[in-house]
């Protein structure tokens, strides 16, 4: 894992969940590291990790943490980010965002690897890393996009608890155990641990992800409408969300309609094109019950696809299921990625390595 020609990576959320799946990737990558450095909130500095055989000890995150800092991948909130990633900057490093801080940022690129890698030469220290749902819809998408156009996107999601962090897939566990025990519970986290209102998930499925806006759409379905648009450079088309929790532990599923603007194409020639396109796992034969589903994504870097079909009344619309590790290809692996290809285009040597 560690390279003397490798580079000082910082981890900012280093306990958290989507933090641990970050160094993880970082481990199963074998991502050019040089030093590694862990940071977190007050209440978890001092704490010993061991990764690939090295002890590490958690440090509180400070602006003075980043000093020698090549790259510093975030995910400890939008707050944290906010007074931290532009310090991250001034000491030199590049900053991966997993928090939804910078998203919307007009200076910002969005960016996922397999549709606008491009977009990381924009950079002005910070690339923000996009949300998990919308992330899976748009590999699918991009290579569709590319061939044939798009047109109008409709999308519903079933997305699991993991997005909500630990103790979401803590409650749906205890809930679970405590209901199939005919016990009652009082459920504490979701919807939105901070809304109001909070509603049982285990044996539930619940209409809600993140706070409700001024326009009926929740604040998730936004981010996969305004996100789906910045990231694919098509700030006109018609985009519609529809965001629901399900008692799943890891791995989002959704439902896509999307129109296109060529005539004349067969549901055979999307499952052809989506068979070789990049970060894609096409999972379509319906004849013997072959499609994605999040019980077999969990732990994979990919995007599977099934269900590929044409609509039955609009000639250019089309219907498929897309699913992808959450907490993998929708935030750790992502994350990474970038990275990856900030070597690549040489963007981090031209910053930082003078």
């Amino acid at each position: 894992m560690y390279q003397t020609n490798g580079y000082h990576v910082a981890v900012v959320g280093a306990t958290g969940a989507v933090g641990q799946q970050m160094i993880q990737t970082l481990v199963n990558e074998k991502f050019p590291i040089k030093q590694l450095t862990l940071l977190s909130s007050a209440r978890s500095a001092g704490k010993k990790v061991t990764i690939d055989g090295v002890e590490h000890t958690i440090q509180e995150a400070k602006p003075e943490s980043f000093a020698g800092v090549d790259i510093a991948l975030f995910s400890a909130g939008g707050n944290i980010s906010k007074e931290l990633a532009p310090e991250a900057v001034k000491h030199g490093a590049i900053v991966v965002d997993n928090t939804s801080a910078f998203r919307m940022d007009q200076d910002i690129p969005l960016v996922v690897p397999e549709v606008n890698e491009h977009d990381l030469h924009e950079h002005n220290g910070i690339i923000a890393n996009p949300n998990c749902s919308t992330i899976q819809m748009v590999v699918a998408l991009e290579p569709i996009r590319q061939k044939y156009g798009l047109k109008k996107v409709i999308v519903s999601t079933y997305q699991a608890v993991s997005g909500a962090g630990a103790v979401a897939i803590e409650e749906l566990q205890n809930q679970t155990k405590a209901l199939l025990n005919g016990e009652t519970v009082e459920p504490r986290i979701l919807p939105v641990k901070g809304d109001k209102n909070h509603y049982q998930i285990a044996f539930n499925a619940i209409p809600q992800i993140d706070k409700f806006q001024e326009n009926g759409y929740t604040f998730e379905e936004m981010k996969m409408i305004n996100e789906t648009k910045k990231i694919m450079h098509l700030p006109e088309l018609p985009v519609a969300a529809t965001c629901v929790r399900l008692p799943v532990a890891v791995g989002h599923s959704e439902s896509v309609y999307f129109e296109i603007e060529a005539d004349g194409v067969s549901a055979n020639e999307i499952k052809e094109l989506l068979k070789t396109a990049p970060g894609v796992v096409l999972q379509d034969d319906p004849e013997n019950q072959v499609y994605p589903m999040p019980a077999h994504c969990v732990g994979s870097n990919d995007v599977f696809v099934g269900r590929i079909r044409n609509d039955l009344n609009e000639s250019r619309g089309f219907h498929m299921w897309v699913v992808s590790d959450n907490l993998l290809k929708g935030a750790a692996w992502n994350s990474v990625q970038i990275a990856e290809s900030l070597i690549k285009l040489g963007l981090i040597k031209e910053k930082n390595k003078g």
